[in-house]
């Protein structure tokens, strides 16, 4: 059964851990983090970009192939699924869906705007117990052709979204999606620490997490950040292995690929991917 994301969060922000999120892109990525998440006993989030969505066919199978693989699994680890960098109508579709928890990117509007909006979509999902994200100042990189330049948020405005109610809220310090650059400054652990002081007790979130430095990862949760979102790393490893697969000529006699032989370095790459990152969050154990 799914859940929200707010227990899960708020149980990481007083232990001074995080919980990872995950994100799927087809079935192979989804069994590999659950089976991780429950042989660990961490509690996990799957986190769904609209462009996976419309990949996997839509948010209604994606929301069977979850809850039908947490039933064949015999998953009893918390587990959310998660709308990550979400269009505002993107978030009520997921919420129709059946999404235990969403995202709603408001940082590319006006600060009166990303309020509006962000307000409306709280009082709905606690109307159903959902779990929110909200984000001030754009996360650099590239997700699914919406581009951001790494901004440093303003605190203040921080406290303005916070007060709304989320359940959460990811602000950017300096950190990018993908891989970082040699000359990447780091985080601005200076105005994280601003953000965690007028946000209180609220879960804060840490996109990018593929390549920070492991020392950053654990100042970062010492000043509030409860959620690592984590999706490039991922990605690579899945590559490498199948492409390792492939490269070995480990086919069936000239007949071609068994997809799921060919699949299975690249689950493993997954399971190990997760479990690194579990343990470096601190995650383990905590279901």
């Amino acid at each position: 059964m799914l859940v929200s994301a707010k227990d899960m969060l708020n149980k990481a922000k007083a232990g001074k851990y995080a919980v990872g999120q995950f994100n799927i892109n087809n079935l192979e990525w989804t069994k590999a983090i659950l089976l991780t998440a429950q042989e660990l006993n961490s509690p996990v989030i799957l986190g769904v970009s609209e462009g996976a969505g419309k990949y996997m066919c839509g948010y209604t199978t994606i929301v069977g192939m979850v809850n039908g693989m947490i039933n064949e699994l015999g998953i009893t680890v918390p587990v959310a699924l998660h709308l990550d960098h979400g269009s505002y109508e993107g978030a009520k579709k997921c919420i129709e869906a059946g999404f235990s928890s969403v995202m709603f990117d408001g940082s590319h509007y006006p600060i009166d705007e990303n309020i509006a909006k962000t307000k409306e979509l709280v009082a709905t999902a606690n109307e159903l117990g959902i779990s929110v994200e909200a984000e001030v100042g754009a996360i650099g990189g590239e997700e699914d052709g919406v581009v951001g330049n790494g901004e440093v948020a303003d605190p203040n405005e921080c406290k303005m979204i916070a007060d709304l109610g989320v359940t959460m809220l990811a602000a950017g310090i300096g950190n990018i999606h993908g891989k970082y650059p040699a000359n990447w400054a780091g985080l601005n652990f200076d105005v994280l620490a601003q953000i965690s002081e007028l946000t209180g007790d609220m879960p804060l979130v840490l996109h990018g997490g593929t390549g920070i430095p492991a020392e950053m990862i654990q100042k970062a949760i010492s000043l509030g950040v409860s959620k690592i979102n984590v999706n490039t790393e991922c990605q690579l490893a899945f590559a490498e292995a199948t492409r390792a697969y492939i490269e070995a000529g480990k086919d069936q006699q000239g007949k071609g690929f068994d997809p799921r032989k060919l699949l299975a370095p690249g689950f493993d790459a997954i399971k190990a991917t997760v479990k690194e990152k579990m343990e470096l969050f601190g995650s383990v154990g905590k279901a």
